[in-house]
């Protein structure tokens, strides 16, 4: 019987011991964790408990005390690792002994006020017990009881010591028929790795200055706790956050062209990430050691363990370390492209060539992988994004190449024209002149008479893609790689009397080089076949340009890279009970983790980035690059960033204080909508806990925390004279109304439309291997162009083995986990202490219901083309709810993939 209480997992619907064939597969596969484990042959499995409540209630009172009754609910959870099973068991058996010798965990009740001598007051201890499921069958309860004194006042916090071998993921304490609530949501570590105990508080919220007294030196121990210090190794079941360079990206050891420089610092500016104090590599000893999983992140970081096996995190690690090196092995002719268009089709027609699938990746990837009929072999075939689903030619059409830097998954680049000629700013000695080769006459022309040069620039007709000056300082250096090729590039648009966009010239640009003079050209739209062909593959060198700064820079560097200094800093700075830290936390979760994943895999020195997108090696130098010329926190808002690209003006008469210079822009008008519900809820929020301006500069947490954003994590930047000041509600409902914006409807606009706009990579290569067939040909290769231009645009593209990693990748990239968390969707548990905040957040609730509706008239808007027409996919991608998949709509709260 207690054999059976201690090793069923009823969450899992498995025993802890089954079949050792089962050992070998993906831990990530659903297929496992149905499947019973092996009584012979272990390797180390262990299996987690996750505590979800306490629940405590008052009996009448015996003399001076009053008895309560608490019951604890954890849930079982799978660790990551299975080696070694048979210590796995071992641990399980004494856990399951505690268990039965009603020894699992040591609660101690603390009193929020101190005695009347102005002491501490002793804590109340008790120790809970197993005593079986909850009512759905899936959780294990405990129970506890609590002698209580009279005297012992209103309780602030509680002290839990893990008893077990295992640690356990605590999501509430409840005392008092749900008089009084503890959301934990944290890993709680065995005793035997740390026996500290862990801190938890009431959902109540103080500011620093209104602690109550007998909980003051709890809320600076439990910060205390978290911080490091810059020293030492850091151990998977620790929860401390400290800061750290990126010196983790390179690979020096095992290959000498796998090291890169350290980002972070003079020469390389960059946020900063959370450190690790992995050992620095024998070669380089100013870069850190490569890791495999589990890498560290602060123990809280991690929620694989107990998120839905369609998890961001677990199915981006199951194609990384799986899918990828599978492809790369059948693959292998790295620099074969596709021989045709049909070529192509058929990745999503047919299926590509038959892969492998093992570890139990079918039921992590049913979208990417399709069983073939008749077949012991499964195909590699991908669904048909919506945009070639719905015209299979619009990649080829001018209009919606523009119409893509509105409503397009990279609506952040584009810029309006105000200043002619367009200029370089860089060293005319080093990189030839300044001056653009688009001139007056070409504008006009293209115009065809509709206004004159002065006039479209009056009348802001004329916006840039202008990636000039950040792609030419790589140019040569990229050309030195063998496989990809490189431009500055200018693209210019014009805005016409419809609303809708239409390209204007492109202009690409070599510099000096080896004695070589600068080299540029300017490219029309024609209608003369070679014309038309060299229009076609300059287009697709923009694409790749557009491509590359958008997953560098508006993707990684602007939502992922800038906010794990944000996570940082709250978790060091401001305490669990303040609201601050309690209105930013839903934005803040699961970031790390994702963000750890990309530099093992993504990011990293020959991972996917550099090996398939233009910039190869240089890729991480250009996002630093970004950031050094770029980046500004104030223009991180939307309102701001729009004014900054002269897509706005302000206007106090317009709806959201901004007027649009275009009219139609599908992502400006729908992320003003959630950008003012974020403000508004913001707004009341810090409202109510700051109902005076001084309270702000007297909060000597929120102090600390935004002065450790600016000079430690954004410490390349701290002396810059943008950065806000912080002292009052305005201050501080801008600072947090741009974070919770950052991380949630940002990050959603540049993620979860990538299948559908760049899954057929024609419409967004990632990188252009080919030069212009007219820079400097030889007589053969013009030849070529000339006699199969076809076969020029083809080798330009990705290979097979670039194209088929990259959409893999971004198939997963752009899909919501069953369990994907939304903005506005579900209520914090703190944020329902107070009713104000309940109301205010229900309010926020309401709006974001309404956006959807909004949302869905403009697309059917016929007056809106550049969202509604023949052959468009509808502009979903701030839509704040959806279901989960590839949808191509929903707003979660944070970066969770």
């Amino acid at each position: 019987m207690l054999r059976d209480q201690i090793h069923r997992s009823h969450f899992f619907n498995l025993p802890l011991l089954g079949n050792s064939s089962i050992i070998k597969r993906s831990t990530y596969s659903p297929a496992v964790l149905r499947q019973p484990f092996p009584a012979k042959k272990h390797s180390n499995t262990r299996i987690n408990y996750s505590c979800s409540n306490i629940k405590a209630k008052y009996s009448p009172s015996v003399g001076k005390s009053m008895t309560m009754k608490g019951v604890i609910t954890v849930q079982p959870t799978i660790s990551d690792s299975l080696v070694n099973v048979t210590v796995g068991l071992i641990k399980h058996v004494v856990d399951g002994v505690k268990d039965h010798l009603k020894r699992s965990f040591l609660l101690e009740l603390v009193a929020a006020n101190l005695d009347s001598s102005g002491k501490e007051k002793e804590t109340v201890k008790a120790y809970a017990s197993y005593v079986g499921l909850d009512d759905d069958g899936k959780l294990h309860r405990y129970e506890c009881m609590f002698v209580v004194p009279q005297e012992f006042g209103k309780i602030g916090a509680v002290l839990i010591e893990n008893k077990h071998h295992s640690e356990m993921y605590l999501k509430n304490v409840v005392l008092g028929d749900d008089e009084i609530t503890f959301t934990c949501e944290s890993w709680i570590h065995s005793k035997h790795d740390n026996p500290d105990k862990r801190i938890f508080f009431t959902n109540k919220s103080y500011l620093p200055s209104e602690t109550p007294d007998g909980l003051k030196s709890l809320r600076e121990k439990d910060l205390l706790s978290l911080r490091g210090i810059g020293e030492g190794e850091r151990k998977t079941f620790e929860r401390i956050y400290d800061y750290d360079m990126y010196d983790d990206l390179g690979d020096p050891d095992t290959n000498s062209d796998l090291g890169r420089p350290v980002l972070g610092g003079k020469k390389y500016p960059y946020p900063r990430r959370c450190r690790t104090g992995r050992k620095m590599t024998s070669t380089e000893p100013w870069s850190e050691s490569r890791t495999t999983l589990p890498f560290y992140v602060p123990r809280d970081e991690d929620f694989s363990e107990i998120k839905e096996a369609s998890f961001g995190a677990r199915t981006l690690y199951s194609v990384l370390h799986a899918v990828v090196p599978t492809l790369d092995s059948i693959l292998t002719e790295s620099n074969k492209g596709f021989s045709s268009f049909k070529d192509i089709e058929l990745l999503y027609d047919e299926g590509g060539d038959d892969i492998p699938m093992e570890n139990g990746l079918l039921s992590c990837l049913p979208r990417l992988v399709k069983s073939v009929a008749d077949s012991t072999q499964n195909a590699l075939q991908f669904e048909t994004p919506r945009t070639i689903e719905r015209d299979s030619f619009s990649w080829l059409h001018d209009e919606e190449f523009c119409r893509q830097t509105l409503a397009g998954v990279n609506p952040y680049s584009i810029k309006l024209v105000t200043e002619w000629p367009l200029m370089s700013k860089l060293d005319p000695k080093v990189y030839g002149p300044a001056e653009s080769a688009i001139t007056k006459e070409i504008i006009e022309q293209k115009i065809g008479g509709l206004m004159t040069l002065d006039e479209a620039l009056e009348q802001k007709k004329l916006f840039l893609l202008d990636y000039h000056d950040l792609l030419l300082p790589y140019v040569n250096k990229v050309r030195e790689l063998e496989g990809t090729t490189l431009y500055g590039s200018r693209t210019l648009i014009f805005l016409t009397s419809k609303g809708t966009l239409r390209p204007l010239a492109i202009e690409l640009t070599r510099p000096p080089n080896n004695g070589k003079p600068q080299w540029k050209h300017v490219y029309t739209p024609c209608w003369d076949s070679t014309g038309a062909w060299l229009w076609r593959i300059a287009k697709a060198h923009v694409l790749a340009h557009d491509s590359g700064y958008h997953e560098l820079v508006s993707h990684w560097l602007r939502t992922h890279c800038v906010t794990e200094p944000y996570i940082i800093a709250t978790k060091r700075h401001l305490s669990k009970m303040h609201p601050v830290q309690r209105l930013l936390c839903p934005h803040l979760r699961y970031t790390m983790e994702i963000n750890s994943l990309a530099r093992l895999a993504l990011i990293n020195a020959g991972g996917i980035i550099e090996s398939s997108f233009s910039l190869a090696k240089y890729s991480m130098q250009l996002s630093s690059d970004a950031y050094a010329q770029q980046w500004r926190f104030d223009h991180e808002a939307l309102p701001d960033d729009l004014i900054s690209r002269g897509m706005a003006i302000e206007d106090e008469s317009a709806p959201h204080g901004i007027k649009l210079t275009i009219e139609d822009y599908p992502f400006a008008n729908d992320g003003l909508l959630l950008w003012d519900a974020i403000k508004q809820w913001a707004t009341a929020y810090i409202t109510f806990y700051y109902p005076q301006p001084n309270l702000v500069e007297l909060d000597e947490e929120l102090q600390s925390w935004w002065t450790e954003i600016r000079t430690v994590g954004h410490g390349d930047k701290k002396n810059e004279p943008w950065w806000p000041n912080l002292k009052t509600q305005q201050d501080l409902i801008k600072v947090v109304s741009t974070i919770m914006w950052v991380s949630s409807a940002h990050h959603s606009a540049v993620n979860f439309g990538q299948y559908d706009y760049a899954g057929y990579f024609p419409n967004r290569p990632t990188i252009a291997r080919v030069k212009m067939p007219n820079e400097d040909p030889t007589e053969e290769e013009w030849q070529t162009f000339l006699n199969k231009p076809e076969d020029v645009l083809l080798n330009c593209f990705p290979t097979k083995i670039q194209a088929t990693k990259v959409m893999a990748v971004l198939d997963v990239l752009s899909s919501h986990s069953l369990d994907e968390e939304y903005i506005g969707a579900n209520m914090e548990a703190e944020w329902g202490e107070e009713p104000a905040i309940k109301a205010a957040f229900e309010e926020f609730n309401r709006r974001l219901k309404e956006i959807e509706g909004i949302i869905d008239s403009r697309n059917c808007d016929p007056n809106l083309k550049n969202r509604y027409g023949a052959g468009l996919v509808p502009y979903e991608l701030l839509k704040p709810f959806s279901e989960h998949g590839v949808t191509g709509k929903g707003v979660p709260y944070s970066i969770s993939i």
